[in-house]
């Protein structure tokens, strides 16, 4: 099955030029799509705590600032950009009592609908845009003139025009430049999560810590580890990330070609693989949702403290920062 998929040319912003859109949430994410739909002509009000750090940056960028629940009564759309585990307690108390009928929520995550920690009414638009990168990329890349893609998703439709909604939020941060996918709710949440888990992430982390034990370990210096294991990584994902694979395999020497196309299979096996579809089934089951749902609401951001702390305390990041104080004039 083919992707559907639209380009700056298939859009238009005139579903939207005369909405009022409110941006609920200032960090990373919520401070790039919101300048850039500022500077795409739309008309774009931020929600946020009066005590929060990010009101006064948000006025110093040229928002009109308002607290969260009268941005939400304001707003002809809604777009929530709070992390996800505060999204539930926010639309409770502060969007939902200024929704009203045609009104649109907008997300750029998926989880929240999707495993009904939010239930919203049925007489409004409920879509997603979803930018396939960070929030200082989605920024810079639409300030050089072109941008960062995106999923996008209709939920609810009960306009009948959500998906030209969407569209024109996803032109307006610059994400039909190099074109956005259609997907679902469903498939962007357990795919993102999944993502995150086996590979960008959590499998990433882990990769290269135990490669680089095991050549600790067989007592070569830490520092040489580092260098092979760690530091070397971000060139080959740079070539992968412009090139693709074979690209990649065709831009390194013969012997790193066939090392890599030989052993890699037997470090990444089937047996690692069945491990994988694991983790999907905890993530498509829910099992994971109610897991991480259940941690947060009893240690919140301290969520990931013993986690964190077991990992800075390893041989890998305390050599690391010793190597990048070496390389880096700032120490990062």
């Amino acid at each position: 099955m083919t992707a559907k998929k639209w380009f700056d040319s298939d859009v238009s912003l005139e579903q939207i030029r005369n909405k009022t859109i409110a941006v609920i949430g200032y960090g990373i994410q919520g401070r790039a799509q919101a300048n850039n739909l500022k500077d795409s002509g739309l008309n774009v009000i931020i929600g946020l705590y009066k005590e929060g750090k990010s009101w006064k940056i948000a006025e110093n960028d040229g928002h009109v600032v308002k607290e969260v629940k009268e941005a939400s009564k304001l707003a002809d759309i809604i777009h929530v950009l709070t992390p996800d585990m505060e999204q539930a307690k926010v639309y409770k108390n502060e969007i939902e009592p200024g929704l009203s009928e045609g009104k649109t929520l907008n997300f750029s995550h998926g989880a929240a609908i999707h495993w009904k920690w939010i239930v919203p009414p049925k007489n409004i638009d409920v879509v997603m845009v979803a930018p396939k990168g960070p929030g200082q990329r989605v920024r810079e890349l639409y300030q050089e003139g072109f941008g960062t893609p995106s999923l996008v998703a209709v939920y609810q439709d009960y306009s009948g025009n959500a998906l030209n909604t969407v569209l024109g939020l996803a032109k307006a941060i610059g994400s039909t430049r190099p074109g956005v996918i259609e997907t679902t709710f469903k498939e962007e949440v357990e795919t993102d999560w999944f993502g995150e888990q086996v590979d960008l992430c959590g499998g990433a982390h882990s990769l290269v810590l135990n490669a680089f034990e095991t050549l600790v370990e067989a007592g070569y210096q830490p520092e040489v580890a580092y260098y092979e294991c760690l530091h070397e990584l971000k060139l080959i994902v740079d070539l992968i990330y412009k090139y693709g694979i074979t690209g990649m395999y065709n831009r390194v020497s013969e012997t790193a070609r066939y090392g890599g196309l030989t052993r890699g299979p037997m470090i990444i096996n089937n047996q690692v693989k069945e491990i994988m579809k694991r983790v999907l089934k905890d993530i498509q089951s829910g099992q994971f949702a109610n897991e991480w749902s259940s941690v947060y609401k009893k240690d919140g951001k301290n969520s990931f403290v013993r986690f964190m702390n077991q990992l800075e305390k390893s041989r890998l990041e305390i050599v690391g920062e010793e190597m990048r104080k070496m390389m880096w004039k700032n120490g990062k």
